[in-house]
């Protein structure tokens, strides 16, 4: 832990991945514990940062539900100046964190100030409501993004997202029946949860390598 952040990986390393989590989970949740393990272990930094309504969860126990997406960019942004990465940075993160990433992840492109977008399980739309769509602003997104997204993911399943107008800068990772958490069930998939993180990690280093410095 450093002050806000959890951080993990070398401090030399040559590029930076600063991870939210989604809405109802915090940053030292199984899953992004896990995400964030096999990302350090490439060589990645890895910090990750909590949302003020997700920290005040762990003082007042107020369990409210989280404000809407777009109010959190200034903290996004707020949290990005405050790590102060130095060299290359990636943002994004698990569900919600990494849709407000998207929202920001163009103007911070623009200025030279992130390389690329890393989502986590990408919530294109809430459970059981597939006409709820939050893709507007991915249609024209410059920013280079990898979204990382099971296939039976009840965000948006490969079926649903192969619909869907998408920027030409997104690339997706599809991991066989992986769930929200990118979780796949091994007795029909035969793949392992941490198969599918390993995959994740190895998928995230050589995308990267394509980015400019």
């Amino acid at each position: 832990m450093s002050g806000r952040f959890l951080i993990e990986g070398p401090e030399d390393a040559r590029v930076t991945i600063l991870l939210a989590h989604g809405a109802g989970a915090p940053m030292d949740s199984a899953s992004m514990t896990a995400a964030a393990k096999a990302l350090s272990d490439k060589g990645f930094r890895v910090a990750r940062f909590e949302f003020g309504y997700m920290a005040g969860r762990r003082t007042s126990g107020d369990r409210k539900p989280p404000p809407r997406a777009e109010t959190l960019n200034p903290e996004y942004k707020a949290a990005i100046a405050e790590l102060g990465a130095k060299g290359p940075l990636i943002i994004g993160g698990k569900s919600m964190g990494g849709r407000v990433a998207s929202m920001i992840a163009d103007e911070l492109y623009t200025e030279d100030r992130i390389v690329g977008l890393l989502c986590l399980g990408y919530p294109f739309h809430p459970p059981e409501k597939p006409e709820q769509l939050r893709t507007q602003h991915l249609k024209g997104l410059r920013t280079p993004a990898l979204i990382c997204q099971g296939t039976r993911d009840e965000f948006g399943t490969r079926e649903e997202v192969s619909g869907y107008e998408l920027s030409k800068a997104i690339e997706i990772l599809w991991l066989e029946d992986g769930d929200h958490d990118l979780k796949p069930r091994k007795t029909i998939s035969g793949f392992s949860a941490a198969d599918h993180l390993a995959t994740m990690a190895e998928t995230v280093l050589a995308w990267s390598a394509r980015l400019k410095p």
